[in-house]
This record gives structure tokens, sequence and C-alpha cells, in this order.
């Protein structure tokens, strides 16, 4: 940006008002006729509520949160906002608004989520909240509480998540939805690497990377970002019994982009900007992204279809529209008795649509010829009365705000019962595929051509048992399969079609580094399996790294399954990023015996494989490792000193067993990575998990205005302490990371796991 532009910038007012909102909020009035008229015309509100709904859209909407469920950690976390932030803030009063107790969201299960009646910008703003502010983004940075808009949390419990499961993630960014996904996979910490996976999805390439932010915070191995037009997602294949198989997801969220207008009470920018014209162009975007998550759903899978707009033209259209086409594949799933405790709408069965010039139309029919580009026979309702009865869109589910002070929200289950029915029409339709000239269609179109899916070759022999071993794609760069020449016209038949076809992959947005599997005599195992010995069914072949050539920096490892698709699918798909770290390069560290060291990331993914230089310590000994930069081993107890003096320097775990008999202390197991110095010891553990620690062990931690951590002890006395990020080794110690400059880079966020450049 040049010199003038910047100037011109910072004389600007930001337009930011007292709540925080972004810029020109404040001039925002929260009223729009058109909005009103059309949702009063609907009916969407029952009798005598519509004043309500209309308030409860112009308050702020209140703060929720959700505490991770797939750490073992939650229960610790959820008696710490019990027994210390909630009972501090009930009785306060702020900006003469009387704070309430936090309430559990009755629908989620084992009180892992709670709402308040405190606005983001009485938590972020009133100093009496500092504390619990602090909490709040320390937390969330750990990733062991998500600050989640409530209706957001439906569409992963509805979609009843098993650990073995395939989870396709459609539209995915920010990731709160994602990481709900993860969690539920890791429902049993047990277990490592679960057989299921989830690849969550994103067209925008930059947004990818906040998504990868919000994977990463839960640390798991089978989480992959991936970075695709939702409509057009690639077919993917896997390696089945020796045979290429196509991937079926069992679970697939299709959370779709849309007007948002059930967001008006935190997007306030909605209100000036909502008109009905921003469902019209969204609803066949919509209804492709459905089309294409439904073709790669497994039979006997689940759907979950959601939006944060109230417009029927989002919501029970695109479902109705499914339905029809399905020709009784797909049924909407009862899911009323699935989350007791929410109060929710059912789905209409009729509804109309309105241009933005006021003009309203009940039927297709109505609409004139010069509108047919913008309104689509789809956007309407089905004629037949008794199509529409068996359809029982009142299966859906619409949550308005009034209701529990909540956002907006429509969601429904849809569970495929059998293939859809173009994958079965196509060996008929085969050929009648037009021929090409120049590269083009020919104008004629089979019947049902705008319906078939790329995959649909390979679906239907997977019904049948597989694809004989054929690599599917290979004659992509050449020619397109039948089905794909069919999908390139733009024609259409009652306003649906199927996704584009298959194109060679354009590279956009940030070139990715590869993702290279090591083998199982790699030599760098060599020095890590004799120096931790690395359990013998430790598997080796799930770990990665980003790099060809040269020394590797760090090693990543992915489960079995995103292994398999990883390595089959190389070609069709742009992987943003996968895996967890699990090693990272020491500078000089062979002289110590390995020249890897742990990293706290992966820790509890890699802990069951390691059998040795691991230190049982106590609640004591944490406290003491977790906010003194460098103690001597003498600073801990009697059997943790003993322990460390037995072993030689380098990469240690500092392990902490609970003890049942003891229920002041915390319950569940604690994993740090630390290193073994010549007379001292420490933990490499980024900041805000160290706080997380220590606020488990008692000791309430919070950051000062100059970014100190400060230490608050049982009898009230607080004293400042250095940062509890990692520093520099000091004396006898290993310098590590040098390459970060200011530390290790376990502290910083690496989003894209990639390699530094030779």
């Amino acid at each position: 940006m040049g010199k003038r532009s910047r100037q011109r910038q910072k004389n600007q007012p930001t337009g930011r008002d007292d709540a925080g909102w972004g810029a020109g909020y404040a001039d925002i009035v929260k009223e729009n006729k058109l909005f009103e008229e059309y949702y009063k015309k609907l009916g969407l509100v029952p009798d005598g509520e519509f004043e309500q709904f209309m308030e409860a859209m112009r308050e702020p909407l209140p703060a929720t949160i959700r505490i991770t469920g797939y750490k073992s950690h939650a229960k610790e976390i959820l008696h710490c906002l019990k027994e210390k932030y909630f009972k501090d803030i009930q009785d306060l009063e702020i900006d003469g608004q009387k704070i309430e107790a936090p309430q559990p969201l009755s629908w989620y299960p084992d009180e892992q989520a709670w709402h308040t009646n405190m606005s983001r910008k009485i938590i972020r703003k009133s100093p009496l909240l500092e504390k619990f502010h602090q909490f709040l983004v320390s937390e969330t940075e750990s990733g062991n509480i998500s600050r989640q808009e409530a209706v957001s949390m439906l569409p992963p419990l509805l979609l009843k998540i098993e650990s073995h499961h395939k989870i396709l993630d459609m539209c995915a960014a920010p990731g709160s939805k994602t990481a709900q996904l993860i969690e539920m996979l890791h429902a049993d910490m047990d277990v490592p690497f679960p057989e299921g996976f989830v690849i969550a999805n994103d067209v925008d390439n930059k947004r990818c990377y906040l998504l990868v932010h919000q994977a990463k915070r839960l640390n798991s191995p089978c989480i992959m970002v991936v970075n695709h037009d939702a409509s057009c997602i690639p077919r993917l294949t896997i390696d089945s019994n020796g045979k290429k198989d196509v991937l079926l997801y069992d679970r697939i969220l299709c959370d779709v982009p849309c007007s948002g207008d059930g967001t008006m009470r935190k997007n306030i920018d909605v209100w000036k900007k909502w008109t009905t014209s921003n469902s019209l162009h969204l609803h066949g975007l919509q209804l492709r992204i459905a089309v294409r998550g439904i073709e790669q759903l497994a039979v006997g899978g689940r759907m979950v279809y959601s939006t944060c707009s109230l417009n029927p033209i989002e919501d029970e259209a695109v479902i109705a529209a499914l339905l029809e086409k399905s020709e009784g594949a797909l049924e909407l799933a009862d899911s009323s008795a699935d989350l007791p405790g929410l109060k929710w709408m059912p789905g209409v069965t009729s509804w109309k649509l309105m241009t933005k010039e006021g003009q309203w139309y009940s039927d297709w029919s109505e609409v004139p010829s010069s509108r047919h580009t913008q309104i689509r026979p789809t956007m309407f309702p089905p004629k037949d009365p008794e199509k529409l009865a068996s359809m029982h869109l009142e299966r859906c589910m619409r949550i308005l705000p009034h209701h529990q002070n909540t956002g907006g929200f429509f969601v429904a289950v849809l569970v495929k019962k059998s293939p859809m029915p173009w994958n079965k029409r196509f060996p008929k339709v085969r050929k009648d595929i037009p021929s090409i000239s120049g590269g083009s269609l020919a104008t004629s179109t089979p019947t049902d051509a705008p319906h078939l899916p790329e995959s649909a070759v390979e679906e239907e022999e997977k019904e049948k048992g597989g694809t004989e071993g054929k690599v599917d794609g290979e004659d992509e760069k050449e020619a397109p399969t039948a089905a794909a020449l069919a999908l390139e016209t733009t024609t259409v038949q009652d306003g649906v079609c199927g996704p584009p076809a298959a194109k060679k992959m354009r590279l956009f947005g940030y070139k990715e580094d590869p993702f290279v599997f090591l083998t199982e005599h790699d030599p760098v195992f060599t020095t890590i399996q004799s120096f931790f010995d690395v359990s013998p069914n430790f598997p080796k072949v799930n770990v990665l790294t980003r790099t060809h050539e040269g020394k590797k920096r760090h090693l990543y490892m992915v489960s079995k399954e995103l292994r398999n698709v990883l390595l089959n699918n190389s070609e069709r798909m742009k992987v943003i990023n996968t895996g967890v770290k699990v090693w990272s390069r020491n500078s000089d560290g062979e002289e110590f015996g390995c020249a890897f060291r742990l990293a706290q990331e992966g820790i509890y993914t890699l802990q069951p494989y390691i059998r040795s230089r691991i230190i049982r310590v106590s609640v004591e000994d944490i406290k003491v490792l977790l906010t003194q930069e460098n103690p001597f081993l003498n600073k801990l107890e009697k059997d943790a000193h003993d322990q460390a003096k037995k072993l030689g320097m380098g990469s240690i775990v500092l392990t902490y067993i609970p003890n049942p008999n003891n229920p002041a202390e915390p319950q569940c197991p604690i994993h740090l990575c630390g290193w073994r110095g010549k007379t001292s010891i420490r933990a490499f553990v980024p900041r805000n998990e160290r706080f997380h620690y220590l606020r488990m062990l008692g000791v309430e931690v919070f950051r000062d205005k100059q970014g100190m951590g400060r230490k608050q002890s049982g009898d009230g006395k607080e004293a400042v302490e250095k940062d509890a990020e990692e520093e520099e080794p000091k004396g006898n110690e290993l310098e590590l990371d040098p390459e970060s400059g200011n530390g290790s880079s376990e502290s910083k966020m690496d989003s894209s796991n990639k390699e530094p450049s030779s």
C-alpha cells in the first residue's frame, strides 16, 4: 500500500461502536421493512409472536461457550468453570444489567455447552470480567473451549458420529463445527488412532488456513483440510484389499453458504444488506452442493443440511428438490427426539416467493419468462399434495431466535436408502451422449444428463462390489468421462443440475509443500527407536514430512485411513494440511543420542508408544515446571528427582497419573514434553497450555497489561513471573529451533506444517 493510501486510511475514523462491532456498524439501524413484510407474509413465526421475534433479532447475541469433549480434561475444565468463574460473575451488575449465572444448554450432552445473558461486548470490555475474558481467550487458543454460537452446535450432534465414521465437511470454514466432528471421533481418548477421519473442505483458500488453525488446536491425526469448490468436490479413491475403490462417506455435513438472516444479532450489517434477491441467487448453488454431497454419501449414511437462514427458498425448497429428484433414494429422518430440551418449529410445506420489488409468486406458472433466469421451478413447493405429504418436510427443524435466546437456524437430516436414480440410469444414457466438436458439446442434451454425477460409473460398480482394480480418473487429462460430458452443458431440467465436470486442477492460493511418507526402514527411525524405546507396533508408515530433499525438520503423523486417502489422490486433491506434529529436529541434537525431540502437539498421540525417558511427576512438580523458567533438578520432589537423575540429557516425557483416592487433584492424565539438562529440567509447553494446566491444578494465572504471566497462589498473594512461553535454553542446555529466533516453534501456530526452504 502506498504512503498516500496509508495516510488516508490512518486519518479515517474507525467507525466502531461501544459493542466492538466492525467499522460502520454504529450507524446501522436495525430495521428492514422488506424483511418484516416478507416474514410476516410467510407465517413462519407463530401467531402473536412476531413482535417478540423482531425484538429478539435486535438484541445482541448472548455469549455461548462449548467445552471440547474429546479431551479427558473436559471434566476438569467444567469443574473449574463452575466452581471458580461462574460463581465469581453471577452476582455482578454491569452498566445497570444484572449478570445471571451461566446455564448449561439443556439439549447439549453432559453439560458441555453453556450460555449466559452477557453479550460479547460486556465480556470483552468490562474490567470486572477481565479474568473471565482472559480465561476464555487462553482456553480457546489451547483448544479446550470453543466460543461458538449455540445453534451452530446442532448439525454435528444430529450426525450421530461414531469413531469409525468417514466424515466430509463440505463448507467447513471457519471450523467450529469441524472441531466438534473431530472431538466426536476422539470420544475415547484411549484410542490414539480412531478408524474414522474428517475431511474438511472450503472453497476459499485463505479461509482454509483459518480452518487449519481451528483444527490444529485439537491435535488430531485424523483431520485433513482440502481446498475445493464444494459443488464439484472431486471423488476420491482408496485402496481396498488391493483394488481401487471409490470413497463414499458415512457422514456428511452440508452447511451451505446462505443469506445469513438468522445471524442478524451478531452480523449487524445484514440488516442493511438483506433483500429477497439474496436467497434467489444462492438457491442454485445450495442445491448443487447438496446434490454433490448426496452423491458421495454411502448407502445407509446420514447427511445434515443446514443454513443460518430462515428463508424457505434456501431451506425447505432445497430439501424438497433433493427428495423429488432422489425418487425414494433419500428420506428425511425424524430427529424430534434426538435433542430433548431444544425448542424448534417444524418445517413448512407451503411458501411463496417475493422479488426485491415486492412482487409475490405462489407457483412457477405465475413467473414471467423474463424472470426465468432468476427464479427456478425448484424454488416452489411440489404441486402434487400426495408427493408433498410423502416428503415429510415437517421433519425439518427451524430455530427461531426468541424461543431460546439464540440465533436463527435451519437443519434437516437426510438418510440415503439406496443409490441415487441417475447412477442406475447411467448405462442406458451413455450411448446417447452428444458428440463433441471443437471441444464443446452439441446443444442437444439427454433427458437425464443434468442429474448424472461424474462418479456415476464408479458408484454403480461399487454397489456391485468394486471397480475391478481400475484407477478412477486415469483418463481425465485427455478426455472426460461420459457422465462428465453430460454435466458440462448448462441445460437444466426442472431447475436441477448435477455438479460440473471434473477439470484439471489449477493451482491457486499458496503453493503447498509435498506430503512425503517415510518408509518403515527410513534411517531417521534408528536413533528415535532406541532413544525413546518406541514400541514395535508403532505405525512408522503413518509418519510423514513436508520435504523431498534435505534434512527433515518436523515429523508428522496421520491415521492409517488418511494415509490411504493421501497416497491414492495426490493428483486430484488440493490438500492444505493434515497430520499432527510428533517430533522436531534439534540443532546438534545427535550428541545427546537423538536428533529429534518430542513435540507437545502430538504427545497424546505418541505417548502410548513411548516406553522410556518418562518421568512420573506429582501435582507440585508440575507447578514448579510450569511456573519456573529453568528449575534445577532438586526443585522436584524426591520421587521425580530420583527418576530424572537416572536419565541422560535430552528430550523427556513428564507424566502425571491421577490418584482416584485424592479427588482434590486432577482426575485426568497429563503428559508434557520436557528437556533434561545437565543440572536442570524444564517443560516445553506453549504459554496458553501452561495456563490451562496450572488452572487445572488450582493456580490462577492471567496476563497483566504488560503481557507478563501473573500467578495467584492459594493464599491470595500474587507474584509476577516471566511470560510462561518456551524460552531458549541457557548454560548447559541445548539450543532448540534457532530458526524461530525467539524460543521454540512449539509456541507458535504452524498453520501449514511447512518445512523451511533449503
